[in-house]
């Protein structure tokens, strides 16, 4: 049966979820739009969210958000090429690194978006048209600043601001050349075939490296086999994945799982924490600078998930990873 799914192309995770059906091979139909459209014949989602995939049930359709576990719930769905590796202790980093995707990276990306004038420029009008074609020049224009004014004035939600700006910028940078180097010994984050956590970067990077007009300058000039890397994402169709295609040396991820630590890491503690003692504001140095911003709860729940995959490990996985981990700064997230 046709998946079909609610998105729009400006929607990392959207972006995410289409190269992993793609990559699949499961039948989906896509409509272009947002929630503030009406969709006739489908259903509301608890959280309007995108992208918002409809699964056929017993009753009709199920409308379903967050794109970890729509991901997870298709593995369980639908047989063959899986974006899940099998071992253990590669799965749990999978896990972490994806999270790290949807989570941390949307920070720059948001930040890219609306904190840089030429960036909101560009972003304002294709937010519109991405919804609507057909909308006239005048109404156009109208959502245009619409939205614009209301994402500027919700930077502050991811941590973006002045004194932030230099934390979210570098962090990204530095990103590009770890990914670089990773990409170049085998293709991908955990190997020769795709995982989870490539899907949840390269959704992010279809808009840092292609959408917003300064960090897509960054990352060209950085590193064009990480450019071309996003083009490839876009549609791995045609790939036929080797069984034996998983990385087997877990040190390989240190300099990523290092990257992980010096910046999410801390974030995600620092979160939980402000979540659990009710704090107004989450107040944490990161990369030798300060973060403030508001807290998540969704994000305490994402650590919490994450110390529950590592627990659930077994014994010998959870020594490997721990080993992988240690002095990365990713291990203050499991003491």
């Amino acid at each position: 049966m046709t998946l079909e799914l609610l998105g729009a192309p400006g929607s990392p995770y959207t972006r995410k979820m289409l190269a992993l059906l793609r990559y699949r091979r499961i039948p989906y139909a896509v409509r272009w739009g947002s929630h503030r459209q009406p969709s006739p014949g489908l259903p509301d989602p608890k959280v309007k969210l995108l992208p918002t995939v409809y699964f056929p049930t017993a009753d009709g359709l199920e409308a379903v958000t967050d794109s970890t576990p729509i991901l997870r719930r298709l593995e369980a769905e639908h047989d063959g090429r899986s974006a899940l590796p099998a071992d253990p202790a590669l799965a749990f980093f999978d896990a972490l690194i994806e999270d790290y995707a949807d989570e941390w990276l949307t920070k720059p990306m948001f930040h890219f978006r609306w904190a840089h004038e030429a960036d909101a420029r560009n972003a304002g009008p294709l937010l519109a048209f991405w919804q609507d074609t057909t909308l006239s020049d005048a109404e156009g224009e109208r959502i245009s600043s619409e939205l614009t004014r209301r994402q500027i004035d919700r930077l502050h939600v991811v941590g973006s601001n002045p004194e932030t700006a230099e934390t979210i910028e570098r962090s990204f940078e530095r990103l590009v050349d770890l990914l670089d180097r990773r990409l170049s010994v085998q293709g991908f984050v955990l190997g020769a075939r795709p995982a989870a956590s490539d899907f949840a970067i390269f959704g992010q990077l279809t808009q840092l490296g292609v959408v917003e007009p300064t960090s897509a300058a960054i990352l060209g000039a950085r590193s064009g086999r990480l450019r071309a890397w996003i083009d490839r994402v876009e549609d791995l169709s045609g790939l036929a994945p080797a069984p034996d295609g998983w990385l087997s040396d877990l040190s390989a991820l240190r300099p990523l799982l290092s990257e992980i630590g010096r910046t999410y890491a801390p974030f995600l503690l620092a979160n939980a924490a402000a979540v659990t003692e009710g704090a107004a504001e989450v107040r944490a140095e990161i990369d030798g600078r300060p973060w403030v911003q508001p807290p998540f709860p969704y994000q305490a729940k994402c650590l919490a998930t994450l110390r529950e995959a590592h627990r659930s490990l077994p014994p010998a996985s959870r020594d490997a990873a721990d080993a992988a981990m240690d002095g990365t700064g990713c291990e203050t997230l499991f003491r």
